[in-house]
Protein backbone atom coordinates (compact mmCIF):
# COMPACT_ATOMS: atom_id res chain seq x y z
CA UNK A 1 0.00 0.00 0.00
CA UNK A 2 1.13 3.59 -1.09
CA UNK A 3 0.21 4.68 2.40
CA UNK A 4 2.31 2.64 4.50
CA UNK A 5 5.79 3.21 1.94
CA UNK A 6 5.02 7.80 2.21
CA UNK A 7 4.73 6.81 6.15
CA UNK A 8 7.83 5.00 6.39
CA UNK A 9 9.87 7.63 4.48
CA UNK A 10 8.66 10.33 6.37
CA UNK A 11 9.24 9.06 9.67
CA UNK A 12 12.74 8.24 10.16
CA UNK A 13 12.64 9.60 13.83
CA UNK A 14 10.61 7.02 16.17
CA UNK A 15 7.71 5.60 14.92
CA UNK A 16 4.28 3.82 15.60
CA UNK A 17 2.20 0.84 15.07
CA UNK A 18 -0.36 1.56 12.11
CA UNK A 19 -3.80 -0.70 11.91
CA UNK A 20 -5.66 0.13 8.48
CA UNK A 21 -8.90 -0.20 7.96
CA UNK A 22 -8.85 -3.70 6.71
CA UNK A 23 -7.43 -4.44 10.42
CA UNK A 24 -4.02 -5.23 8.90
CA UNK A 25 -1.32 -4.21 11.52
CA UNK A 26 2.20 -2.23 10.05
CA UNK A 27 4.91 -0.91 11.91
CA UNK A 28 5.64 2.83 10.88
CA UNK A 29 9.59 3.70 11.39
CA UNK A 30 11.39 2.26 14.60
CA UNK A 31 9.20 2.61 17.71
CA UNK A 32 11.19 2.69 21.04
CA UNK A 33 8.17 1.70 23.07
CA UNK A 34 6.87 -2.22 23.67
CA UNK A 35 3.86 -0.54 23.11
CA UNK A 36 4.08 1.86 20.81
CA UNK A 37 1.20 4.70 19.68
CA UNK A 38 -1.24 3.20 17.62
CA UNK A 39 -3.30 4.43 14.78
CA UNK A 40 -6.20 3.17 13.75
CA UNK A 41 -7.95 3.40 10.69
CA UNK A 42 -11.44 3.21 10.66
CA UNK A 43 -12.59 4.16 6.88
CA UNK A 44 -11.01 2.39 4.04
CA UNK A 45 -11.71 5.75 1.86
CA UNK A 46 -8.86 7.27 4.21
CA UNK A 47 -6.35 4.95 2.61
CA UNK A 48 -6.12 7.14 0.07
CA UNK A 49 -7.33 10.81 1.25
CA UNK A 50 -4.05 10.70 4.11
CA UNK A 51 -1.66 9.77 0.92
CA UNK A 52 -2.99 12.91 -1.12
CA UNK A 53 -3.59 15.78 1.31
CA UNK A 54 -2.97 14.70 4.82
CA UNK A 55 -2.76 18.19 6.00
CA UNK A 56 -6.55 18.29 5.21
CA UNK A 57 -8.16 14.66 5.39
CA UNK A 58 -5.89 13.53 9.08
CA UNK A 59 -7.82 16.56 10.66
CA UNK A 60 -11.01 15.55 9.06
CA UNK A 61 -10.62 12.25 10.25
CA UNK A 62 -9.61 13.04 14.07
CA UNK A 63 -12.85 15.19 14.46
CA UNK A 64 -15.13 12.62 12.24
CA UNK A 65 -14.12 9.91 14.82
CA UNK A 66 -12.94 7.83 11.25
CA UNK A 67 -8.94 7.78 13.31
CA UNK A 68 -8.61 7.00 16.83
CA UNK A 69 -5.26 7.18 18.66
CA UNK A 70 -4.44 4.51 21.07
CA UNK A 71 -1.62 3.95 23.57
CA UNK A 72 -1.43 7.91 23.75
CA UNK A 73 -3.26 11.14 23.01
CA UNK A 74 -3.35 13.62 20.52
CA UNK A 75 -0.22 15.55 21.29
CA UNK A 76 1.63 12.48 21.60
CA UNK A 77 0.92 11.49 18.14
CA UNK A 78 1.56 14.72 16.60
CA UNK A 79 4.82 15.28 18.52
CA UNK A 80 5.94 12.57 16.77
CA UNK A 81 4.86 13.51 13.35
CA UNK A 82 6.27 17.10 13.54
CA UNK A 83 9.37 15.99 14.82
CA UNK A 84 9.45 14.11 11.80
CA UNK A 85 8.53 16.72 9.19
CA UNK A 86 9.48 19.80 10.80
CA UNK A 87 9.68 22.81 8.62
CA UNK A 88 8.73 21.15 5.39
CA UNK A 89 6.10 20.19 3.49
CA UNK A 90 4.48 16.17 4.34
CA UNK A 91 4.42 14.59 0.94
CA UNK A 92 4.63 16.42 -3.45
CA UNK A 93 1.04 15.24 -3.25
CA UNK A 94 -0.40 17.45 -0.56
CA UNK A 95 1.92 20.73 -1.75
CA UNK A 96 0.15 20.57 -5.03
CA UNK A 97 -3.13 20.41 -3.87
CA UNK A 98 -2.60 22.78 -1.42
CA UNK A 99 -0.59 25.02 -4.14
CA UNK A 100 -3.51 24.52 -6.40
CA UNK A 101 -6.15 25.69 -3.71
CA UNK A 102 -4.07 28.57 -2.69
CA UNK A 103 -3.69 29.77 -5.95
CA UNK A 104 -7.36 29.31 -6.63
CA UNK A 105 -8.29 30.92 -3.00
CA UNK A 106 -5.75 33.51 -3.34
CA UNK A 107 -7.34 35.15 -6.89
CA UNK A 108 -10.83 34.33 -5.52
CA UNK A 109 -10.91 35.60 -1.72
CA UNK A 110 -11.37 39.14 -0.98
CA UNK A 111 -11.36 40.09 2.50
CA UNK A 112 -13.13 43.35 1.83
CA UNK A 113 -15.27 44.67 5.01
CA UNK A 114 -18.50 42.54 4.68
CA UNK A 115 -16.17 39.25 4.33
CA UNK A 116 -13.88 40.23 6.65
CA UNK A 117 -16.77 40.78 9.52
CA UNK A 118 -18.11 37.24 8.48
CA UNK A 119 -15.24 35.73 9.07
CA UNK A 120 -14.34 37.31 11.95
CA UNK A 121 -17.86 35.92 13.01
CA UNK A 122 -17.48 32.17 12.24
CA UNK A 123 -14.59 32.53 14.85
CA UNK A 124 -14.76 34.89 17.44
CA UNK A 125 -18.95 35.13 18.04
CA UNK A 126 -19.46 31.18 18.57
CA UNK A 127 -19.41 31.42 22.65
CA UNK A 128 -18.42 33.72 25.20
CA UNK A 129 -18.53 30.37 27.43
CA UNK A 130 -16.35 28.46 25.41
CA UNK A 131 -13.68 31.48 25.41
CA UNK A 132 -13.77 31.66 29.33
CA UNK A 133 -13.46 27.96 29.64
CA UNK A 134 -9.64 28.16 28.09
CA UNK A 135 -8.15 31.91 28.05
CA UNK A 136 -6.97 33.39 30.83
CA UNK A 137 -8.60 36.33 32.90
CA UNK A 138 -8.30 38.85 30.12
CA UNK A 139 -9.01 36.54 27.56
CA UNK A 140 -6.04 37.54 25.51
CA UNK A 141 -6.48 35.38 22.45
CA UNK A 142 -2.83 35.78 21.17
CA UNK A 143 0.47 34.54 22.08
CA UNK A 144 1.97 34.95 25.81
CA UNK A 145 5.32 35.85 26.73
CA UNK A 146 7.05 33.36 28.59
CA UNK A 147 9.82 34.86 30.81
CA UNK A 148 10.29 31.41 31.99
CA UNK A 149 8.45 27.87 31.30
CA UNK A 150 7.14 27.63 34.20
CA UNK A 151 5.54 31.17 33.90
CA UNK A 152 1.26 30.19 34.58
CA UNK A 153 -1.07 31.55 31.59
CA UNK A 154 -1.89 34.28 33.24
CA UNK A 155 1.09 35.61 34.00
CA UNK A 156 2.54 35.26 30.47
CA UNK A 157 -0.36 36.82 29.20
CA UNK A 158 0.41 39.99 31.72
CA UNK A 159 4.01 40.33 30.44
CA UNK A 160 2.19 40.18 26.98
CA UNK A 161 0.42 43.16 27.54
CA UNK A 162 3.23 44.66 29.51
CA UNK A 163 5.80 44.04 27.02
CA UNK A 164 3.46 45.96 24.18
CA UNK A 165 2.69 48.95 26.61
CA UNK A 166 6.48 49.26 27.06
CA UNK A 167 7.57 49.23 23.45
CA UNK A 168 4.65 51.57 22.65
CA UNK A 169 6.63 54.07 25.09
CA UNK A 170 3.53 55.95 25.86
CA UNK A 171 3.00 58.77 26.90
CA UNK A 172 0.35 60.91 29.15
CA UNK A 173 -2.86 62.59 26.91
CA UNK A 174 -1.59 60.97 23.73
CA UNK A 175 -4.55 59.08 21.54
CA UNK A 176 -3.80 55.59 20.83
CA UNK A 177 -5.80 53.03 18.28
CA UNK A 178 -5.90 49.22 18.95
CA UNK A 179 -7.14 47.42 15.42
CA UNK A 180 -8.61 44.21 16.19
CA UNK A 181 -9.18 44.75 19.76
CA UNK A 182 -10.65 41.65 20.78
CA UNK A 183 -12.63 41.54 24.23
CA UNK A 184 -10.68 44.78 25.36
CA UNK A 185 -8.16 43.67 27.65
CA UNK A 186 -5.09 45.91 26.03
CA UNK A 187 -6.44 48.46 25.12
CA UNK A 188 -8.67 48.84 28.91
CA UNK A 189 -4.49 48.24 30.82
CA UNK A 190 -3.39 51.23 28.04
CA UNK A 191 -6.11 53.33 29.22
CA UNK A 192 -4.73 52.43 33.03
CA UNK A 193 -0.82 52.22 32.97
CA UNK A 194 -0.95 55.79 30.46
CA UNK A 195 -4.01 57.78 31.12
CA UNK A 196 -3.88 57.82 27.55
CA UNK A 197 -7.28 57.90 25.35
CA UNK A 198 -7.87 54.89 24.02
CA UNK A 199 -9.72 54.05 20.86
CA UNK A 200 -10.44 50.21 19.92
CA UNK A 201 -12.49 48.37 17.20
CA UNK A 202 -13.07 45.12 16.32
CA UNK A 203 -15.34 43.48 14.09
CA UNK A 204 -17.03 40.95 16.45
CA UNK A 205 -20.37 41.91 17.83
CA UNK A 206 -20.15 39.73 21.15
CA UNK A 207 -16.51 41.07 21.38
CA UNK A 208 -17.75 44.93 21.23
CA UNK A 209 -20.68 44.07 24.10
CA UNK A 210 -17.82 42.67 26.26
CA UNK A 211 -15.38 45.09 25.89
CA UNK A 212 -17.88 48.22 26.29
CA UNK A 213 -18.88 45.95 29.46
CA UNK A 214 -15.62 45.70 30.97
CA UNK A 215 -14.80 49.57 30.41
CA UNK A 216 -17.54 50.39 32.13
CA UNK A 217 -16.42 47.77 34.70
CA UNK A 218 -13.72 49.55 35.31
CA UNK A 219 -15.23 53.24 35.05
CA UNK A 220 -13.16 54.02 31.80
CA UNK A 221 -16.19 55.02 29.46
CA UNK A 222 -14.28 58.30 29.61
CA UNK A 223 -10.93 57.13 28.10
CA UNK A 224 -11.76 54.25 26.14
CA UNK A 225 -13.81 53.53 23.26
CA UNK A 226 -14.40 50.57 21.77
CA UNK A 227 -16.12 50.72 18.20
CA UNK A 228 -17.69 47.54 15.39
CA UNK A 229 -15.65 49.10 12.52
CA UNK A 230 -13.56 48.05 10.01
CA UNK A 231 -10.07 49.64 9.99
CA UNK A 232 -10.23 51.03 6.37
CA UNK A 233 -13.03 53.54 7.13
CA UNK A 234 -11.04 55.35 9.71
CA UNK A 235 -10.39 59.31 8.97
CA UNK A 236 -8.59 59.94 12.81
CA UNK A 237 -5.08 60.65 13.27
CA UNK A 238 -2.89 58.84 16.54
CA UNK A 239 0.00 59.11 18.48
CA UNK A 240 0.53 55.66 18.71
CA UNK A 241 -1.52 52.19 17.06
CA UNK A 242 -1.18 48.65 17.87
CA UNK A 243 -2.74 45.98 16.56
CA UNK A 244 -2.25 42.19 17.91
CA UNK A 245 -3.33 39.39 16.13
CA UNK A 246 -5.66 41.10 14.01
CA UNK A 247 -3.14 40.98 10.77
CA UNK A 248 -3.25 37.11 10.25
CA UNK A 249 -7.22 38.24 9.21
CA UNK A 250 -5.88 40.99 7.04
CA UNK A 251 -5.11 38.62 3.92
CA UNK A 252 -2.34 38.98 1.39
CA UNK A 253 -4.05 41.27 -1.47
CA UNK A 254 -4.59 43.55 1.38
CA UNK A 255 -1.17 43.91 2.74
CA UNK A 256 -0.52 47.37 0.76
CA UNK A 257 -3.99 48.53 2.18
CA UNK A 258 -3.27 48.14 5.77
CA UNK A 259 0.41 49.33 6.04
CA UNK A 260 -1.10 52.39 4.32
CA UNK A 261 -3.64 52.65 6.03
CA UNK A 262 -2.14 52.65 9.46
CA UNK A 263 0.66 54.99 7.66
CA UNK A 264 -2.25 57.77 7.60
CA UNK A 265 -3.65 57.24 10.77
CA UNK A 266 -0.31 57.90 12.25
CA UNK A 267 1.06 61.02 13.30
CA UNK A 268 4.42 62.09 11.93
CA UNK A 269 5.88 61.39 14.84
CA UNK A 270 3.48 58.59 16.08
CA UNK A 271 5.20 54.93 16.40
CA UNK A 272 2.72 51.76 15.85
CA UNK A 273 3.73 47.88 17.03
CA UNK A 274 2.22 45.23 15.22
CA UNK A 275 2.12 41.90 16.50
CA UNK A 276 1.52 38.92 14.37
CA UNK A 277 1.66 35.00 13.55
CA UNK A 278 4.35 34.34 10.92
CA UNK A 279 6.31 31.61 9.09
CA UNK A 280 10.23 31.51 9.21
CA UNK A 281 9.92 29.72 5.86
CA UNK A 282 9.22 31.21 2.65
CA UNK A 283 5.67 32.75 1.39
CA UNK A 284 3.65 29.26 1.06
CA UNK A 285 -0.04 28.45 0.62
CA UNK A 286 -2.73 28.30 4.04
CA UNK A 287 -3.19 24.91 5.92
CA UNK A 288 -6.41 23.68 4.17
CA UNK A 289 -7.76 22.35 7.74
CA UNK A 290 -7.27 25.60 9.37
CA UNK A 291 -8.79 27.98 6.54
CA UNK A 292 -11.69 25.25 6.43
CA UNK A 293 -12.88 24.69 10.08
CA UNK A 294 -11.44 27.44 12.13
CA UNK A 295 -9.46 30.57 10.08
CA UNK A 296 -11.45 31.25 6.93
CA UNK A 297 -10.03 34.36 5.25
CA UNK A 298 -6.72 33.54 7.39
CA UNK A 299 -2.90 33.47 6.80
CA UNK A 300 0.19 33.92 8.09
CA UNK A 301 3.17 35.36 6.01
CA UNK A 302 6.78 35.57 6.05
CA UNK A 303 8.86 38.00 6.96
CA UNK A 304 9.06 38.94 2.91
CA UNK A 305 5.63 39.39 2.66
CA UNK A 306 4.86 41.83 4.88
CA UNK A 307 8.49 44.25 4.59
CA UNK A 308 7.34 45.11 0.69
CA UNK A 309 4.13 46.21 2.00
CA UNK A 310 5.30 48.44 4.23
CA UNK A 311 8.31 49.75 2.92
CA UNK A 312 5.92 51.49 -0.05
CA UNK A 313 3.56 52.42 2.94
CA UNK A 314 6.12 54.90 3.69
CA UNK A 315 6.90 53.51 7.50
CA UNK A 316 10.26 52.70 8.73
CA UNK A 317 11.12 49.31 10.78
CA UNK A 318 12.36 50.58 13.73
CA UNK A 319 12.57 47.46 15.61
CA UNK A 320 11.62 43.61 15.10
CA UNK A 321 11.67 40.82 17.57
CA UNK A 322 10.59 37.43 16.53
CA UNK A 323 8.89 35.37 19.48
CA UNK A 324 9.80 31.72 18.97
CA UNK A 325 7.91 28.93 21.01
CA UNK A 326 6.05 31.38 23.48
CA UNK A 327 3.13 30.33 21.29
CA UNK A 328 3.35 26.52 21.69
CA UNK A 329 3.23 27.53 25.43
CA UNK A 330 0.30 29.45 25.51
CA UNK A 331 -1.69 26.94 23.01
CA UNK A 332 -0.54 24.31 25.27
CA UNK A 333 -2.28 25.73 28.07
CA UNK A 334 -5.25 26.55 26.01
CA UNK A 335 -5.43 22.85 24.93
CA UNK A 336 -5.18 21.80 28.51
CA UNK A 337 -7.55 23.76 29.81
CA UNK A 338 -10.21 22.61 26.90
CA UNK A 339 -8.93 19.35 28.23
CA UNK A 340 -9.66 19.44 31.68
CA UNK A 341 -13.17 21.38 30.57
CA UNK A 342 -14.30 18.50 28.03
CA UNK A 343 -17.46 17.27 29.56
CA UNK A 344 -18.66 21.37 29.31
CA UNK A 345 -17.58 21.70 26.01
CA UNK A 346 -19.39 18.62 24.91
CA UNK A 347 -22.33 20.05 26.57
CA UNK A 348 -21.95 23.45 25.34
CA UNK A 349 -21.46 21.38 21.62
CA UNK A 350 -21.14 18.01 20.93
CA UNK A 351 -18.28 15.22 20.70
CA UNK A 352 -17.25 16.20 17.49
CA UNK A 353 -16.71 20.06 18.11
CA UNK A 354 -14.75 19.35 21.15
CA UNK A 355 -12.54 16.97 18.92
CA UNK A 356 -12.03 19.70 16.35
CA UNK A 357 -11.31 21.86 18.69
CA UNK A 358 -8.80 20.11 20.28
CA UNK A 359 -6.88 19.30 17.30
CA UNK A 360 -6.77 22.72 16.22
CA UNK A 361 -5.47 23.50 19.10
CA UNK A 362 -2.76 20.49 19.53
CA UNK A 363 -1.53 20.74 15.96
CA UNK A 364 -1.13 24.64 15.77
CA UNK A 365 1.01 24.02 19.38
CA UNK A 366 3.17 21.60 17.39
CA UNK A 367 3.63 24.22 14.28
CA UNK A 368 4.84 26.73 17.13
CA UNK A 369 7.47 24.04 19.03
CA UNK A 370 8.43 22.21 15.35
CA UNK A 371 7.38 23.76 12.28
CA UNK A 372 7.77 26.96 10.78
CA UNK A 373 5.09 29.45 12.98
CA UNK A 374 6.42 32.69 14.77
CA UNK A 375 5.23 35.51 16.12
CA UNK A 376 6.62 38.60 14.19
CA UNK A 377 6.49 42.45 16.47
CA UNK A 378 7.12 45.03 14.09
CA UNK A 379 7.84 48.83 15.61
CA UNK A 380 6.76 51.05 13.00
CA UNK A 381 7.57 54.70 13.06
CA UNK A 382 7.52 57.07 10.36
CA UNK A 383 11.64 58.77 11.15
CA UNK A 384 14.85 57.64 12.82
CA UNK A 385 13.81 59.71 16.00
CA UNK A 386 10.44 58.98 17.49
CA UNK A 387 11.68 55.48 18.87
CA UNK A 388 14.61 55.60 21.55
CA UNK A 389 17.89 54.24 19.93
CA UNK A 390 18.37 51.29 22.13
CA UNK A 391 15.97 48.37 24.01
CA UNK A 392 16.60 49.91 27.41
CA UNK A 393 13.24 51.97 27.67
CA UNK A 394 11.56 48.31 27.11
CA UNK A 395 13.40 46.09 29.91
Amino acid sequence: MQLIKFLNNLFQKDGFLLIDANSKKYVIGKPDKANPITLKILDKSLHLKLLINPDLYFGEAYTDGTLIIENGNLTDFLELAFKNIGRGEINKYGYILKKIKGTYRYFTSFNFAKQSKKNVAHHYDLSDDLYNLFLDSKRQYSCGYFKNQSDTLEQAQNNKINHIIKKLNLKPNQKVLDIGSGWGSLAIEIAKQSKCEVTGITLSEKQLKYSNDKAKENNLENQVNFKLLDYRVLKEKFDRIVSVGMFEHVGRKFYKTFFKQVSNLLKDDGLALIHTIGSVNEPRDPQPWISKYIFPGGYTPSMSEVAGPIEKSGLVISDIEVLRVHYAHTLRNWKENCIKNKSKIVNMFDERFFRMWEFYLASCEMAFKWGDQVVFQFQLTKDFITAPNTRDYIY
